[in-house]
């Protein structure tokens, strides 16, 4: 069935999208050294991510270090923390309801109309996942777009987006185009209420025969 396609592209879709998430989540390069300015010293690049920095040296040696503290990170890094692992977690538990929602498991097949809705519940909580995953990426990216064109930012201390927000801002979208076809795919409506019409007037004639 054409449905059953659909169910099947917007689930890959977002199970695409939950893989880049994770690996967004897990990148260093969230920002990385910008080289703009005429006194940059380009012998290294520092990067930073959610849970540590590291410097590559033009030698081709990475320095990594985990952050020390989690009291002393900055809000914005909290925050996006925060928002990336919801983002994982609710898309867990979508791929949890769309492997019973969806057309093609044995799960609630007795039940065709509450299955749709099952699977229509989890296409909801793939958007609301998705949209973490752009809030906490477009967040992170204005934060780092402010500091760039802040006049008081020394400018070997300026920074610029990162790889992995490009993962994110891709997953995102993968998330939510996959959610929305899976919320899009409910037409299966016909088959429950089919059965509840009254019978044809057909089926009254033959006693008029007894008149």
């Amino acid at each position: 069935m054409a449905n059953a396609g659909i169910q099947l592209l917007g689930f890959a879709l977002a199970f695409l999208g939950f893989i880049g998430s994770m690996a967004s989540t897990v990148m260093v390069e969230w920002k990385a050294s910008s080289y703009a300015g005429d006194n940059i010293i380009t012998a290294q690049a520092m990067y930073e991510g959610l849970w540590k920095s590291c410097v590559s040296q033009s030698t081709g040696q990475i320095q990594c270090k985990e952050y020390d503290s989690l009291l002393q990170l900055p809000g914005i890094v909290l925050g996006t923390r925060g928002l990336m692992l919801c983002s994982i977690l609710l898309c867990l538990i979508g791929i949890l309801v769309e492997m019973v929602g969806m057309r093609c498991t044995t799960c609630m097949s007795e039940t065709p109309a509450q299955k749709d809705k099952v699977a229509l519940a989890g296409g909801v909580i793939f958007i609301f996942a998705g949209l973490l995953t752009l809030v906490g990426t477009s967040w992170y990216g204005h934060r780092i777009a402010q500091d760039f064109y802040n006049p008081f930012t020394p400018t070997n201390s300026r920074y610029e987006f990162g790889s992995a927000l490009y993962v994110g801002w891709g997953a995102a979208c993968l998330i939510i185009i996959g959610g929305g076809f899976l919320c899009c795919n409910c037409s299966s409506k016909n088959s429950g209420k089919s059965p509840r019409y009254p019978p044809s007037s057909s089926a009254g004639q033959p006693g008029r025969d007894y008149v």
